[in-house]
């Protein structure tokens, strides 16, 4: 009996290897949020507030986002946005490639220079509380708040987002 491993394992280990290790550098090498008194998770805690309040314009039906890009209007008259519905495709409206973008969307205009919210704050819940806990909510989960886009934050600052799954 050989104790050399077979070609196809050990093709398979490499392949499991690199999935692991790009999960864990794509937020700096972090598997855990900083914030371990929360916990917030996107499983546990941004998922039921996706599904109840974003899926129905953010869902499996929507384009994504490159595509919605091309025909805004088009997508926006069909109450249509980018596609949104996985932890991998909400993350990247939050650190790469559209950076800040999902808190730019739904920040309450506590952090804007006019005070205005982000044009899909009123879609986090039917009340003012239930929007602000449901804010809280990804606030928690992202770890570091900013409305910067790619081009103004600071490798310092982006490290600070940590996104737990």
């Amino acid at each position: 009996m050989r104790n050399i491993i077979s070609i196809r394992t050990a093709f398979i280990i490499l392949i499991i290897l690199l999935a692991t290790w790009g999960m864990a550098f794509a937020h700096g090498g972090k598997h855990v949020s900083k914030n371990t008194m929360t916990g917030t998770s996107y499983t546990r805690d941004i998922l039921p507030v996706f599904e109840k309040n974003c899926a129905s314009c953010h869902g499996s039906e929507s384009p994504e986002h490159a595509v919605f890009i091309k025909n805004i209007d088009e997508y926006v008259k069909q109450f249509m946005g980018p596609r949104m519905d996985s932890y991998t495709l909400l993350s990247s409206f939050v650190v790469w490639p559209d950076t800040g973008s999902l808190m730019r969307n739904l920040d309450d205009g506590m952090n804007t220079e006019d005070g205005k919210p982000g044009k899909m704050y009123l879609h986090l819940g039917a009340s003012e509380q239930e929007r602000k806990a449901n804010l809280e909510l990804f606030k928690l989960w992202a770890g570091y708040w900013t409305l910067k886009d790619w081009s103004k934050i600071s490798k310092d600052e982006m490290d600070k987002i940590e996104l737990r799954p």
